[in-house]
């Protein structure tokens, strides 16, 4: 299955990228097209703007020689071609032209689109996830690697990763934390196409839709009205363990679409001031809103800053291209610098106002609300990434404690949730109905769901790190010793 989407999604990438080159060329069979070299050549070609040597013949020698110019000019750019030779591209091996594929992809592709966020991700930055729906996480930074090549291709994903989630946070609870089953409901492709195009979507139309619906017009809008080849099918993305990599491929191409929107100078500006306009608005409505509703009821308060939200995330629509904008303080003018400060300002307050009304919820709620946060925050966290094995071993195992901690109290939490009766004496309701179903929400599709995988990751984590010292012991190993009790001592000491 995941060979077949691959090949799919592949194929259809590289057909969108030959039909630039002069003349333009096609793939029908990606496994026999490829053995050539030709068509290789022009893929390579038009993706690097250089003309590359080639034979123009299709016997096995000129096929051949086609295929190791492709492989040589690759190699030129310090890309790493592991197990992937000239024979094996020949005879067409699925695993070996896929695996030399990707590579292209990612390189030329993710890599290339990702560079234009990688810089600014370490600048302030306007992001939206805390002021919508959803509640302040810990920021994710950036792993750090000895191997500068290996820093930055996780550096590549994980700007791609986070990208997608900042277009996603603008419209609520819609979150991704990788580019595998977070897509599957079809909702995250939406929210991208809303962020972008606003007006295009119906995003609550599309929560009551199934899995299949919503990726099926997520993939028709994007290919009618942002012309983004399609290169999944729905039943590529609703499966248990969709395919990475395709879904990489698929959502590059949305940030590619974002680098190519652009204005002319005067229409932004004119833009950026209707933004601060409206920011400060925001700001006076928002004050006066906490000082009418000083003395409500906590329901009373949930449902005035629900209210407030609503017309606030209708309202930022017209912005929403400005608001999510990743470029460096260098780059922005002073006018969407004052936009960008007013923006920060308003999210700090609206996030503060949301902390202490989750303070307020009424027992058992506010335990349960305090453990939901520690533990999205704990997934939000990156895997550190220790240079000394056995430090990151205890580090790992520390993790794993504390979490699994905070899961023994899933099953606890879950039936306090579902049995927790919304009235006070009066029979008037103590939390809004919205405010439960969130939490529901957040408890099954966050927690429940994402827990495996976390978990695995931690254990991924630990045994890497015990790989890595059982290396330096051997690599220790690899010189005699001398006698038996010398050998015997060493060994206790391990």
């Amino acid at each position: 299955q995941r060979e077949f989407t691959q090949k799919k999604a592949f194929t259809s990438w590289i057909n969108s990228i030959l039909a630039k080159h002069t003349p333009p060329s096609v793939i029908t069979d990606l496994y026999t097209d490829i053995q050539q070299g030709h068509l290789l050549l022009d893929l390579l070609e038009v993706l690097s703007g250089q003309h590359l040597p080639r034979e123009k013949g299709f016997n096995t020698f000129q096929c051949r020689s086609n295929i190791e110019n492709a492989l040589t000019f690759l190699k030129s750019r310090s890309l790493k071609l592991i197990n992937i030779h000239v024979a094996d591209i020949i005879e067409g091996k699925p695993s070996i032209v896929l695996g030399l594929i990707w590579t292209i992809i990612f390189h030329f592709h993710i890599e290339e689109l990702a560079r234009t966020l990688a810089c600014t991700y370490n600048q302030p930055s306007l992001d939206c996830s805390s002021a919508v729906d959803s509640f302040p996480k810990a920021s994710r930074s950036a792993k750090k690697s000895a191997k500068i090549k290996e820093r930055w291709k996780i550096s590549a994903t994980k700007a791609l990763l986070l990208w997608a989630k900042e277009q996603c946070s603008l419209h609520g609870s819609i979150n991704v934390t990788d580019f595998k089953s977070s897509w599957r409901s079809g909702l995250p492709f939406l929210a991208i196409i809303q962020t972008l195009r606003p007006g295009l979507v119906d995003l609550e139309k599309a929560k009551a839709r199934s899995n299949k619906e919503n990726l099926k017009e997520a993939f028709r809008i994007a290919e009618v009205e942002l012309n983004i080849p399609r290169l999944l099918e729905p039943e590529d993305v609703d499966i248990m363990n969709p395919d990475e990599k395709s879904i990489m491929t698929y959502v590059a191409q949305f940030l590619q679409y974002s680098r190519s929107l652009h204005e002319s100078g005067e229409d932004m500006q004119e833009k950026v001031r209707e933004a601060v306009s409206w920011l400060a608005a925001q700001e006076k409505k928002l004050a006066k809103l906490l000082i009418d509703t000083e003395n409500e009821t906590y329901y009373q308060k949930c449902k005035e800053m629900m209210s407030f939200m609503e017309a606030f995330n209708q309202e930022k629509k017209p912005f929403l291209p400005m608001l999510s904008s990743k470029r460096s303080e260098a780059e922005l003018s002073e006018g969407q610098q004052q936009m960008r400060e007013e923006w920060d300002k308003l999210i700090s307050q609206i996030n503060e106002w949301k902390v202490k009304l989750d303070q307020m919820l009424p027992s058992p709620l506010d335990s349960i609300e305090a453990w939901l946060q520690e533990v999205e925050c704990l997934q939000a966290e990156d895997l550190p990434d220790l240079q000394d094995p056995f430090k990151a071993m205890f580090v790992f195992r520390e993790i794993i404690v504390v979490f699994k901690g905070l899961m023994d109290c899933f099953d606890s939490h879950l039936g306090t949730l579902q049995s927790f009766k919304n009235e006070d004496e009066k029979n008037m309701p103590l939390v809004l109905p919205e405010k439960l179903e969130e939490m529901k929400r957040r408890l099954f599709s966050n927690i429940r769901f994402t827990n495996p995988n976390t978990f695995l990751e931690y254990h991924y984590g630990l045994c890497s790190a015990i790989a890595n010292e059982v290396k330096l012991k051997l690599n220790i190993w690899d010189m005699k010793y001398g006698a038996k009790e010398s050998v015997e001592s060493l060994l206790e000491n391990w």
